[in-house]
């Protein structure tokens, strides 16, 4: 009795700060919604929207210890089952009937045990309202009416375009057709309205159970569609390949580009507690109707570097080879022979074929 009575003081006080709560809530909300309201400029950042909207925090609740329930439940039990007894005994019907009437409480009690496993928790939801919620490992026990929604917080992988489909089995468990897993990169227009297949790896984590649950409809649809936008939107500020040597590019820059994209999620899916640890580009390519042309064009770019550099070092060697035949007084040379000299290190050098050497012979009177 004395445990009835500390378990209804703990549930009115829990009940009292929940009010409290609500009309702290309420005063918040409405605060973000004049913040909103008077934002000027493009609008306010998708973040402080998200804020605005939900104004749940998470809090730990700290559930009785489902072992110290346990032997209270079986002790109930069996004075059940003894009033029982004696009532049929002694045919006395309200014995039977309070029998029977602790029984069905112990019966509908059992729904409050829950076990908590590591890297999860259960949201605690008692008609309607967010009590809290539980992170701790272990057995525990609450009110038996109360929702308990879980929520890992194990640290989950998201691939944009990626799609997987489960295994069939018949009703024997006998599997049909085994899971298989696609790949389907998004396509959207670079920096230059050329047309590109790109995908990312989204590394994230639940942080705030409360906001995950009561902020967004589905937390894990919400991380897809908001990965997917803001990959869309990065990947149309960047180049492919810049023109310029130092310059951002997809391709080229694809730490800056995954930090970018971190930097963006965290706005988005930071009001729905959500926390991005790590984004980057998984696969990057141009789409297959300007693949073929894109490729002659970094053909004919590697081409030209190749022969720049061939150009480069020929000129430095025939530069080297004349100033040896100077300094050595191997040759005096006029002008002209200067210039042949030259022309022919340069065909012998830069030349990708064979030099064909012409040796001239005198002739006869």
């Amino acid at each position: 009795m004395g445990h009835a009575c500390r378990y209804f003081r703990k549930f009115v006080t829990q009940a009292r700060r929940r009010r409290a709560c609500g009309k702290r809530n309420q005063d918040y909300n409405g605060c973000m919604t004049n913040t909103t309201s008077t934002t000027s400029g493009d609008g306010p950042s998708t973040k402080q929207r998200l804020l605005g909207a939900s104004h749940f925090r998470e809090n730990l609740f700290k559930p009785f210890s489902g072992w110290l329930i346990v032997p209270l439940w079986i002790s109930i039990l069996v004075f059940a089952i003894a009033i029982f007894m004696d009532g049929v005994r002694k045919q006395e019907p309200p014995r039977i009937i309070l029998a029977v009437l602790i029984f069905l409480s112990l019966m509908i009690c059992i729904a409050g045990f829950f076990v908590v496993g590591p890297n999860e928790s259960r949201a605690m939801v008692l008609f309607g309202h967010y009590r809290g919620t539980v992170r701790k490992v272990g057995f525990h026990w609450t009110n038996p009416f109360t929702m308990k929604k879980r929520i890992t917080l194990r640290v989950r992988t998201f691939e944009t375009g990626a799609f997987e489909t489960e295994a069939v089995k018949d009703q024997t468990g006998k599997v049909i057709r085994e899971a298989t897993r696609s790949r389907h990169p998004v396509k959207v227009n670079d920096l230059d309205g050329n047309p590109i297949d790109i995908a990312a790896v989204v590394v994230w984590r639940v942080v705030d159970t409360a906001e995950a649950l009561f902020a967004v409809q589905n937390y894990e649809r919400y991380v897809e569609i908001q990965s997917e936008s803001a990959l869309r939107n990065l990947a149309s500020r960047y180049h492919y390949d810049s023109p310029d040597v130092n310059g951002t590019s997809l391709r080229g820059s694809t730490d800056l580009v995954g930090a970018k994209l971190k930097e963006e999620l965290d706005g988005r899916l930071g009001g729905a507690g959500i926390e991005v640890l790590e984004s980057r580009i998984s696969s990057l390519s141009y789409s297959p109707e300007i693949a073929a042309a894109m490729l002659q064009r970094q053909q004919a770019s590697a081409m030209v570097a190749a022969r720049f550099k061939i150009v480069e070092g020929a000129v430095g060697m025939v530069e080297l080879a004349m100033a040896q035949i100077e300094s050595k007084k191997l040759a005096v040379m006029s002008a002209e022979q200067k210039a042949q000299m030259v022309s022919n290190l340069l065909v012998v050098l830069v030349s990708d074929r064979g030099a064909q050497p012409v040796v001239q012979a005198g002739g006869g009177a």
